[in-house]
């Protein structure tokens, strides 16, 4: 009705409402609600702002959980479910994984053990520590990268990359592990899978010299190594995906702006109660020193990788 008015002004206001039998105050109400949306609507344009800045903000990661938690976290109300809309109606998703990898084994070497048995879930920090590499392809060529995630914050304590996947890149991000972290000897477990560079006797020389107990699983199952696995889909989906770098430098940058700059440090986790893996460690190491005030001696491990 409103729009018959608008198109045919000459008709008059009061002339139509008594032909449509419709009260003047129901159609000015109307007109007030065009003019000023209701608090729930303004509401949901105001959301909606925040809702993409969040978005943005994770590099276009977060999902609906996430953005959801990120609200709450910011003393924001708004129910689960009415975000999900306001993203689906802005048309606002994260991005999907696609899963590739692969593993060269040496058939001479003997692995260790499986110590972890697909349990990757540790009572304190350094207690479990889960390895890998992948491979991201430059204009130059492959760039291979190394990482060290801890089973307890899910945070990656150390990572390093190179033109070759050999021993020397996960000895250099073992020994980058080992120098940020107070590992203590004995009780510290390192789990990868059966490559040749885990198996080297660079490697496993040096696990022994610090104590540490190495772990492998089986052969050709990724569920052995689920959560490097994991570190290897978020950074191929939320950092590598749809980008193409010319040179290694460039994808190294990369590689830092993301672990660095915002998996360590900003990505908040559901399995962490939606924490980032820093924050999950300070709370640790907080509710530690709470629980017994006495022990002056409490240190923790550095907050850089």
């Amino acid at each position: 009705m409103t729009g018959l008015l608008d198109e045919h002004p000459r008709l008059g206001v009061e002339r139509v409402l008594r032909e449509l039998h419709i009260a003047s105050s129901t159609y000015y109400r109307w007109r007030r609600a065009e003019k000023e949306p209701c608090e729930r609507r303004r509401r949901d344009v105001e959301l909606t702002e925040r809702i993409k800045e969040i978005h943005a903000e994770s590099g276009g990661n977060y999902g609906s959980p996430r953005v959801h938690a990120v609200l709450k976290r910011e003393g924001v109300h708004v129910g689960r479910k009415r975000a999900e809309r306001l993203m689906r109606e802005a048309d606002i998703a994260d991005v999907s994984p696609r899963r590739k990898g692969f593993t060269r084994r040496d058939p001479k070497a003997t692995p260790a053990p499986d110590l972890v048995e697909r349990d990757f879930t540790a009572p304190a920090p350094n207690r479990l520590w889960v390895t890998d590499l992948t491979m991201i392809p430059t204009g130059e060529g492959p760039l291979w990268l190394s990482a060290i995630r801890d089973a307890f914050s899910r945070r990656v304590v150390a990572w390093e990359t190179s033109a070759r996947a050999d021993a020397d890149l996960v000895l250099t991000t073992l020994e980058y592990a080992l120098a940020s972290r107070e590992a203590e000897p004995g009780k510290l477990v390192h789990h990868a899978d059966h490559g040749c560079q885990y198996t080297s006797i660079k490697l496993t020389t040096r696990l022994v010299r610090a104590g540490v107990q190495a772990s492998m699983g089986s052969v050709g199952d990724s569920f052995d190594n689920a959560l490097a696995e994991n570190l290897w889909m978020l950074i191929k989906t939320e950092c590598v995906r749809g980008r193409v770098f010319a040179t290694r430098a460039e994808a190294n940058l990369a590689l830092f702006e993301y672990i660095d700059g915002f998996y360590n440090s900003r990505r908040i986790q559901e399995r962490l109660g939606f924490l980032s893996p820093i924050e999950f460690e300070e709370k640790h190491y907080a509710e530690q020193t709470t629980a017994d005030p006495t022990n002056l001696n409490t240190r923790q491990p550095s907050l850089t990788s």
